[in-house]
């Protein structure tokens, strides 16, 4: 057996809320990041895509990091910040910045505005894990940044930084899911909803939560199921979710194709007062949008309403 280098877990975002003039309301992000440790996840980061992590300004950074690393200071809970940029060296320095008020896990996802080439790869694991080993990196593999690093990649790469110890992944295809488990098995693979129905017969792999975010405790459950191999149950909640989909593209609309328009909608079924609105230019759900979605939860899929705490 050999040993995961993350616990295995539900791993959740931890969406920005912006007022009507785009600054950051913190007393609605603190009440969220505090919801979901009230409610059981123990693992969050904030600036992955649904967080927004691609558009916030360099003081937007500081600010929203400095409040999450306050507010996730608890004994149990592990905190992630997210490091989306076309530019390396601004890489470097948010890292710089968010140890200085201490933070030592980052979720990397790769530059997008050129897909990179292997010996760019190289230098930009080298400049990020090899340059912080004091530091533990979760690698975001998405479609986005052109390249999707590959099961037999991240195996070299775990063997050339320890400090690597985690990626996320948000794929149900089988080949890529069984070629991470094998050739990557000393890290801790997080996968959403539908893939981790799959990779969990694979073996141990962490759980990324998105649609099952609207009840943290059915999610939570989702997770326990396929960590404890029993698939019977896992399959059957995971028809449930994927029946809540259409719904999800209905309130969407042609037009919203970012993942924190979704991620928010779930944020405002907790807290009525979490705005949906996101950084501009990019458009989110309407109200009317959203509001039809939580008709159709609470008529088609109730169970999946969230459990509202004091």
């Amino acid at each position: 057996m050999i040993t995961k280098r993350h616990r295995a877990c539900v791993l959740a975002t931890c969406c920005v809320p912006w007022r009507e003039d785009f600054t950051f309301a913190e007393d609605i992000f603190r009440r969220s990041v505090s919801n979901l440790i009230a409610q059981g996840i123990r693992d969050l980061y904030i600036f992955g895509t649904a967080g927004e992590g691609y558009a916030v300004t360099e003081t937007q950074f500081d600010e929203i990091t400095k409040a999450f690393l306050d507010e996730t200071d608890i004994d149990g809970v592990q905190s992630m910040v997210g490091l989306i940029s076309l530019s390396l060296p601004t890489v470097i320095e948010r890292i710089e910045r968010a140890c200085a008020m201490g933070a030592r896990r980052f979720q990397l996802s790769l530059p997008s505005w050129g897909v990179l080439r292997d010996a760019e790869m190289a230098a930009f694991f080298r400049e990020t894990c090899g340059r912080f080993p004091d530091c533990e990196f979760l690698h975001y593999n998405l479609v986005r940044t052109g390249r999707i690093i590959t099961g037999p990649e991240y195996g070299r790469l775990a063997t050339e930084y320890p400090n690597l110890v985690a990626t996320k992944n948000s794929t149900a295809d089988d080949g890529r899911l069984q070629s991470l488990m094998t050739d990557a098995p000393q890290l801790q693979h997080f996968i959403t909803e539908a893939g981790f129905a799959k990779a969990a017969r694979l073996g141990e792999c962490g759980f990324l939560i998105s649609l099952a975010s609207s009840n943290l405790r059915l999610g939570r459950k989702y997770f326990h199921l396929g960590h404890e191999r029993k698939f019977d149950e896992l399959d059957a909640m995971q028809q449930e979710l994927a029946a809540i989909v259409p719904a999800l593209r209905e309130a969407s609309g042609e037009n919203v194709h970012m993942d924190g328009a979704f991620d928010k909608m779930f944020c405002r079924l907790h807290d009525d007062a979490f705005p949906l609105r996101l950084l501009l230019p990019y458009q989110t759900i309407s109200e009317e949008g959203y509001h039809r979605y939580v008709a159709s939860l609470k008529t088609k899929h109730s169970r999946w309403m969230p459990d509202r705490i004091p």
